[in-house]
């Protein structure tokens, strides 16, 4: 197993090296720089992407053929060499890749050209909204959707099986962001009931509060974004679990089992929970970082919740490069070696697996 722990993790360089190298050159090339974007707000224009929409001056790509930076054209060239080289664009595309990665691999990340904080700062700022919408809605989906799936495995073609199949199909149906609009009409003050705060990760007073009363304000803020978030991890999850017990229920061992006069509950959990909830359980760090980075942006916004998806689509905007990059180089990393961590769980919840084995 060591063997092949250590050849994932020499996989990993290259991956995220190839991650990084095409991103950055496509960024490159495409339209509205922070250069742009500085002076646009300098001429009163609001976002360099309205005159591009609006089909006002034209930006083209942020680098000539020979890799230079292009600045926008009108301005004083004294301003606009000052700000290439604030930014960094007086050097050659190659060259600023290359240090861009050498920081990156010391985990100097910068800092953001419009917050005026490091990467890093920003990314703490902003984690525990993301880490308290990935980690309740991973959990809570977990505690409902495996005790549902044994339940609806177990009297399967039942009307109990049929009915919560097609509640969790229709809630599976249901954008995230539509369920969380009709949470907030309901019962954030949209049109009928005020009982849940409508914006913000805690209360303005939490730091006056009791240790007791800061669990359950955060608990109170979070509540509609968390369901909001989860609702759609219902069904898979469900129907995963389901299927991983029929499939084992009708193994040669399950029936030997019972034919040794095992009682039902026995053979149910102490022979065939192992071996179905195999993939469930050992998919939970893939599940969780799913959950993490995927659809946060529009609970966040919804919410007004100041997460890594509002930061990562902001910056994005604004071409905030060190930000961008930063991120991208952090989570990209994080991805590849949680995808070992998955495969370390299999192992966890079932020894019998040897990677190693299967590679040769």
């Amino acid at each position: 197993m060591g063997a092949y722990i250590l050849r994932r993790l020499a996989l990993v360089i290259p991956t995220l090296l190839g991650i990084m190298v095409i991103n950055f050159f496509l960024v490159q090339f495409t339209p509205g720089g922070p250069i742009e974007q500085i002076i646009a707000q300098i001429e009163g224009q609001g976002d360099v992407f309205e005159s591009v929409a609006g089909g006002g001056s034209e930006v083209a790509s942020n680098v000539d053929v020979r890799g230079n930076y292009i600045g926008a054209e009108g301005i004083p060239p004294e301003l606009l060499a000052e700000l290439e080289k604030e930014f960094g664009f007086d050097k050659p595309i190659g060259e600023r890749f290359l240090i861009m990665m050498w920081n990156y691999i010391r985990f100097d990340f910068g800092e953001s050209y419009f917050y005026s904080k490091t990467v890093i700062e920003l990314i703490v700022e902003r984690m525990p909204v993301s880490i308290s919408l990935g980690l309740w809605s991973t959990l809570i989906a977990y505690m409902i959707s495996i005790p549902l799936g044994i339940r609806k495995a177990v009297l399967n073609g039942s009307r109990f099986d049929n009915w919560t199949s097609a509640l969790i199909i229709a809630g599976y149906a249901i954008p995230g962001f539509l369920f969380a609009i009709l949470l907030i009409v309901l019962f954030a003050g949209g049109s009928y009931f005020q009982i849940f705060p409508l914006r913000g990760l805690v209360s303005a007073n939490f730091d006056e509060l009791s240790l007791w009363g800061k669990v359950v304000d955060y608990f109170w803020h979070m509540a509609l974004p968390i369901i909001a978030s989860s609702i759609g991890s219902f069904a898979t999850l469900t129907l995963l679990t389901k299927n991983s017990f029929l499939d084992e229920i009708q193994k040669q061992y399950v029936i030997t089992a019972r034919a040794k006069g095992l009682d039902e509950r026995s053979v149910l959990y102490k022979h065939v929970f192992r071996n179905a909830m195999l993939i469930v359980i050992a998919g939970f760090p893939a599940v969780f970082i799913s959950v993490f980075f995927a659809g946060s942006l529009i609970i966040e916004t919804i919410f007004s919740l100041d997460g890594l998806g509002r930061l990562g689509f902001e910056a994005a905007l604004q071409r905030d490069y060190p930000l961008m990059f930063g991120t991208l180089y952090i989570f990209g990393l994080l991805g590849l070696v949680v995808g070992i961590l998955s495969d370390l769980m299999y192992v966890f919840v079932d020894p019998r697996i040897d990677f190693e084995r299967r590679e040769g």
